[in-house]
């Protein structure tokens, strides 16, 4: 998106055409939604701006930027060099609490760049422009002081603004940058706010009235945002209380980390976890990778909880992409069978793009969804034999990919780089590539399986797990299963 000659845009009247013409000046996909009211106040900040600045009809602005996945609106924004200006736009009365609020929320985003930052506010209605301090107040500005900003010497920014806002600086997963997470510098989605906030809500209603609260959690399909969002409640909730984390993803030298830092939470470690006499009470139980639960853990969960009145949340994975038999004791659905159980759903994927996603779920279920598109991020390869699936892991290798190795497909003899199904798990990596053996294969419902015993089973939700942990660009090496890989190669042809 680029930035757009506002003067320009504000000189046009019918509204239809405004859409227009914004969108040709900036290179949106789709047109801007602009209302009537909103065309009025940025006309009249405008004709405000071209009174009090010289040159001011030629001033370029971002207008109405969407930070990507947090869905976080900027009205205008001008970037320099070494500073960024933000200006937003109110037409009617709003308290200047309100108006501070919203400025100190958009500082915190906007710090991410790294420069220096200035805000102010126009409110048409009353002709009023104010500014935030940088110790965080609210004061009355002059339009000199608006002009004194906006005439700062050096380069304009001009590009892509989406090139400055990069998703990895700002959606991190505790596990894999924890040094973000203990500085804070990470967001969480309005989805993710608004779960946070209800689970919290919940707790705390049933505290006052001395009681403990029924169980939580919340499901969504890899990349929605679960571990951040929980280690953000764990935060918020052992603010006043000891709380405890029970993990049941692999161990990570990442979370030794966080453990010797945030002295509020303790950790415990897998099934290991359930079967250690904990001496410390604890006022919440947070459980990660909840689907990796089976009866007996689930129910000593369960125990723990009435032991201390400590509310349980669980964060855990959606799996219905897998057929019934593919998922077997899921430990998701044990989660859900539990009394008095309130659930949640996060579905905006804010790490995996909906290009893999449905690419992904199609492979699981073939048919799935709209399988017949296209999938430039998608790569397949065929083997007839074990040396040379070796050597297009190797070719994949070479172009970034991380090799996610299911070690119950055997050993094929690759020495390269590879991690296990376990190490990956909460891990994210920009590329992915997983091998498919004979085994796999379609049923009458069109669902992946692998194997005809129960014990195989894991081969596909270990396929699904490791597929999910890719950031931009998956692969599939098919090894003498050509029944398969013709499935595949159906699924990449684009409509």
């Amino acid at each position: 998106m680029r930035p757009i000659n506002i003067y320009s845009l504000t000189r046009v009247a019918d509204m239809q055409l405004v859409s227009g013409l914004e969108r040709q000046m900036s290179g949106r996909p789709c047109f801007l939604k602009i209302r009537k009211w909103e065309m009025e106040g940025l006309r009249a900040f405008c004709g405000k701006l071209c009174e009090s600045v010289p040159d001011a009809a030629e001033y370029d602005f971002y207008y109405s930027f969407v930070l990507p996945k947090l869905g976080k609106e900027f009205d205008l924004l001008r970037i320099y060099d070494d500073c960024v200006i933000n200006i937003e736009l109110k037409s009617g009365n709003v308290t200047d609490e309100v108006i501070r609020r919203q400025l100190e929320q958009n500082r915190a985003y906007l710090a991410m760049l790294g420069l220096n930052m200035y805000f102010f506010t126009y409110v048409s209605g009353g002709d009023r422009l104010v500014r935030l301090t940088h110790s965080g107040r609210l004061v009355e500005a002059s339009w000199d002081e608006l002009r004194a900003v906006l005439e700062k010497s050096g380069e304009c920014y001009h590009g892509d603004i989406e090139d400055l806002f990069k998703e990895e600086r700002y959606l991190i997963s505790p596990l894999t940058d924890p040094e973000k997470f203990l500085r804070k510098e990470y967001f969480l989605t309005s989805q993710q706010r608004d779960i946070k906030k209800q689970i919290v809500r919940r707790i705390r209603q049933a505290s006052e009235e001395g009681k403990n609260a029924p169980p939580q959690g919340f499901t969504g399909f890899p990349g929605t945002g679960k571990t951040i969002l929980l280690y953000d409640i764990a935060m918020e909730l052992s603010k006043k209380d000891p709380v405890c984390i029970f993990h049941l993803g692999s161990y990570m030298q990442e979370l030794a980390h966080l453990d010797r830092r945030l002295k509020r939470i303790d950790f415990y470690y897998g099934r290991e976890a359930f079967e250690t006499d904990i001496k410390t009470e604890y006022r919440a139980i947070l459980v990660d990778e909840g689907h990796n639960m089976d009866s007996l853990m689930l129910e000593k969960l369960m125990d723990l909880s009435a032991k201390w009145s400590a509310p349980i949340v669980i964060s855990y994975d959606r799996e219905d992409a897998l057929s019934s038999e593919e998922q077997g004791e899921c430990g998701g659905l044990l989660v859900e069978a539990m009394k008095e159980f309130k659930g949640y759903r996060l579905t905006n994927r804010i790490r995996l793009n909906t290009e893999l996603s449905g690419f992904i779920r199609a492979v699981m279920h073939y048919g799935f969804g709209e399988r017949r598109r296209a999938y430039p991020s998608v790569s397949i390869a065929y083997a007839s034999d074990e040396s040379e699936a070796a050597a297009l892991l190797g070719i994949y290798a070479k172009e970034g990919y991380e090799f996610i190795r299911d070690s119950s497909l055997g050993d094929l003899g690759y020495a390269g780089s590879q991690v296990s199904i376990a190490e990956a798990e909460g891990r994210e990596y920009p590329r992915v590539v997983m091998l498919m053996d004979e085994s796999f294969y379609y049923d009458e419902k069109s669902y992946l399986r692998h194997g005809n015993n129960a014990e195989d089973t894991q081969a596909v939700r270990n396929l699904f797990r490791g597929l999910s942990r890719a950031k931009e660009k998956v692969a599939l090496v098919v090894k003498g299963n050509e029944t398969v890989f013709g499935r595949l190669m159906s699924m990449l042809q684009p409509m």
